[in-house]
Order: structure tokens, then sequence, then C-alpha cells
């Protein structure tokens, strides 16, 4: 029976495989990951063969990216095909639920600037029913829903497992009342600088790098707008006032080039949005 299905997944890749190569030359340079077959119907055909090919598809998906990373580092605009990529990533899960580097590599590309939470959210949860070992998974799912979905009490959850399977006390300390109380910067430092102490990834190091020192700088800009509010009973109208009061001695920098701002709710903003698809030319708001 093995033999018959592996006969006939040679069959079906000798007749997808032309079309597919066709398909993706006749794109634009750009455009070299194409498209697969789902993974639940590589999983039925080509079995036990689907370890080994949830892996290349873990590693074409990587280095699709990596090809595209030093660009993207450097401000320039890159075409990605991120459909293309989360469905290569998705079949490789599917294959092989086992591989950590492909989840790992879905939450640092589909989160922070694409914003496909659910859809990675998705694809941790089919991880996790697998690896139910990895106090990883909760963690990152813990994480999505306080900071990207403000859905505190589901991340509370999903932290105390990840407090249960790696029994430390920084997962523990997770719980519904810290996002109300400590908001949702102090949480992304704190999953930055755990991501980035654990990823092996340089590419992906750069990422969270750039990212963890645009929180660390709104947040030190909230402390600094709170400690305004305490001493003077409002908040203040823009981020020159904290320099008057000699509250902080200069405006930090964004790294992705835009400006600090306070909108009309008292919140830190960036013109940037902390991404490099800004306007260069847009001046600081205050």
């Amino acid at each position: 029976m093995r033999y018959f299905i592996f006969i006939l997944s040679i069959i079906i890749f000798s007749l997808f495989i032309p079309h597919y190569a066709k398909n993706t030359l006749q794109r634009p340079t750009y455009e070299k990951l194409g498209y697969y077959p789902k993974g639940k119907f590589l999983k039925n055909v080509v079995g036990e063969f689907r370890w080994f090919l949830g892996e290349y598809f873990t590693f074409k998906a990587i280095t699709y990216y990596g090809n595209k990373a030093p660009k993207l580092f450097k401000g320039k605009k890159v075409e990605i095909e991120h459909f293309n990529l989360y469905k290569t990533l998705e079949t490789a899960v599917i294959l092989n639920p086992y591989h950590e580097d492909a989840y790992y590599f879905t939450q640092a590309i589909f989160t922070w600037n694409v914003e496909k939470i659910k859809e990675v959210n998705s694809i941790l949860k089919y991880v996790y029913k697998h690896r139910k070992w990895d106090f990883q998974l909760p963690f990152f799912l813990g994480f999505n829903h306080a900071y990207f979905l403000k859905d505190y009490k589901e991340a509370a959850k999903y932290f105390k497992e990840a407090a249960e399977l790696a029994n430390t006390p920084l997962f523990a300390n997770l719980s519904a009342r810290y996002f109300y109380e400590s908001g949702n910067t102090k949480l992304g430092i704190i999953f930055l600088d755990y991501m980035l102490k654990n990823t092996r990834n340089k590419g992906i190091k750069k990422i969270y790098e750039k990212r963890l020192s645009a929180l660390k700088a709104i947040n030190l800009l909230e402390e600094a707008v709170n400690i305004y509010k305490k001493r003077y009973g409002k908040l203040p109208s823009n981020l020159k006032e904290l320099l008057d009061k000699s509250i902080l001695g200069e405006i930090p920098k964004d790294p992705y080039g835009g400006f600090f701002y306070i909108d009309k709710n008292g919140k830190i903003r960036t013109t940037s949005n902390l991404t490099k698809g800004h306007k260069a030319n847009e001046r600081n708001k205050n």
C-alpha cells in the first residue's frame, strides 16, 4: 500500500510540477514563491515523506523572505507575496507540525506589519495540538491575544498554560490584571526581549531589535506623560512640555524614521506607525 502511495505521489507531482514551473517563470522577478497544493491533500498523498516535504517548504519560505530582507531593512519598497508565503508556511506545518522554524517564522513575519493575527493564531493552535510540551506556543498565543486582539481573558489563559509548561514566573505574572495596569507597551517589550534572546535567524533578530528600540522609546515617553499628569493634574498638550518641565532631557528618536507625538487621548503615537511605509517628509506633530 505504501509503495502504491509513493508511486501515485510521483505521478501527481510529475503532472503538477511542469505547470507550477511555467507559472513561476512567467511571473515578475519579485514573484518567485508560487503556490502549492493544499497541505491536507499533500499529507494524504506523500505519506511518510511529508516530514521532509514540510521542512522543505519551511526552508523555501525562509529563503524567499531572506532574499528580500536586505532591501526591506534599508527601507526600500519590496514586493512580497504575503498570501503565497503564508500558504507555504501553512502547508509546511500541516505536513510537519514538529518543525519549530515554521511557526517561529510565521509569528515573526505576519504579526507586527502584516497584521494577520487570526491567521497566525490558526497555525499556532494547529502546531500546539502536536507540540503539547512547547511552552512557546501558548506564550505566542497569549501575546497575540493580549497585544493585538486585546482579548485579555483569552491571553491570560494561554499565559497560564505557558507558565505551567515552562515553570517560570515570567509567564505566571502575565495575568489579565497585568494588562489592565501595565498596558501593551511593556508586554511588547517583554515579548521582544524574550524573542531576541531565543531567535537564531539574524534577519528576524533585526526586525525584533528595531521594534524593541521603538517600544522602549514609547515606554519612556508614556512614563514621562504619567509623571506630568501626576504632577500637574492634566495631560501635556505636546511632547515639548516634557522638556520644558525637565521631565525629559530629550525626545527619543523613532528608529523607523517618524516623529513621536501625543494624540488627543494622551496616547503616544508616531508618524511612522512603526513601519517603513510612512511619508518621509511628514513633520513632527508636537
